[in-house]
């Protein structure tokens, strides 16, 4: 589920390396306040902007109605404590360039030139990653309030004919090295160096706290056993990536400067198992469309709730 909004909306953008720039060309405007969503203004060059990016992917919709949408679901986003860090999102570009086979100037040239803007394209990158975090977080919350119990789970796995699922089951360790919001303009780049240099001796976790002792601010945190399935959004990719003792690259956060020890990494099959790996397959394997229809349902009910002023 976290993937399928933010992949599916970028796959059109791959042929738009083909189109000439010149052609694509859009003049600057003006730009002033056209909806005011929960206080948050909305202009007319966002509007435009979203304009180009739909007629960039050829494809049809709203650019007002996504833009409103889009402010409801970060607003939401952060009512559930998901932030994006820049570095997220600087990576998930990066990503996309290097996907499709372009480089990071051309992608700026594709978005600048077509009226849609790196920083539109990039808005929209961090809305999309929060909003399938806190779509992962909605579907969990449903599905343990009233989803199928494990012993239900593996009944229906087998009526289907399969065998009860495995799964990889990690055991983490969280290294934090704190930097306070007021000081991460001046202590940032030192604070990597040092995340970098305990990465580099990282060997596994019974040493970590030990390489801490005489390091400031640095926080270790256990994280237990977490299934495939359960691992974090924005960790999962390099999580699965890397080898039982070893450590993830350090990333930057809201907490500062982390990265994730990878203690152990065994197959499991389990009663738990077979639960979260159905749930995660959308119950009947509808992933996509269960998403679709679990993402709209979160949205109407936001904007029922919010305060929407055209001006």
């Amino acid at each position: 589920m976290r993937k399928q909004l933010f992949s599916a909306s970028l796959a059109l953008l791959v042929a738009a390396a083909g189109v000439s720039l010149t052609a694509m060309s859009q003049p600057a405007f003006a730009s002033e306040i056209k909806y005011v969503v929960n206080n948050v203004a909305i202009t007319t060059g966002d509007i435009q902007h979203r304009a180009a990016f739909l007629r960039l992917q050829k494809r049809k919709g709203d650019a007002a109605d996504e833009m409103v949408e889009q402010t409801l679901r970060l607003a939401e986003a952060r009512r559930l404590g998901i932030r994006i860090s820049d570095q997220q999102v600087n990576e998930a570009y990066a990503r996309f360039a290097s996907n499709n086979k372009m480089q990071l100037a051309q992608l700026d040239g594709v978005m600048d030139k077509s009226g849609v803007t790196k920083q539109h394209f990039k808005d929209f990158i961090r809305a999309q990653m929060a909003w399938n975090q806190a779509l992962g977080m909605r579907y969990r919350s449903e599905q343990g309030g009233g989803g199928l119990s494990e012993q239900d789970a593996v009944r229906k796995m087998l009526q289907k004919g399969g065998n009860k699922p495995s799964a990889t089951e990690y055991l983490l360790q969280q290294i934090i090295f704190v930097v306070p919001a007021a000081e991460r303009g001046a202590l940032m780049a030192k604070r990597k160096r040092e995340a970098e240099a305990m990465r580099a001796r990282f060997n596994g976790c019974n040493t970590t706290r030990e390489f801490a002792k005489g390091l400031i601010d640095v926080t270790v945190r256990d994280l237990g056993r977490v299934l495939a399935p359960q691992l974090p959004a924005d960790w999962a990719d390099q999580i699965k990536a890397t080898k039982a003792g070893g450590a993830t690259n350090v990333r930057e956060t809201d907490r500062g400067i982390e990265f994730i020890g990878v203690c152990s990494a065994r197959e499991v099959s389990d009663d738990k198992t077979a639960q979260l790996m159905l749930q995660n397959e959308g119950l009947g394997g509808k992933k996509d469309d269960a998403a679709d229809e679990l993402s709209k349902k979160y949205v109407s009910e936001l904007k029922a709730k919010a305060v929407i002023v055209q001006r």
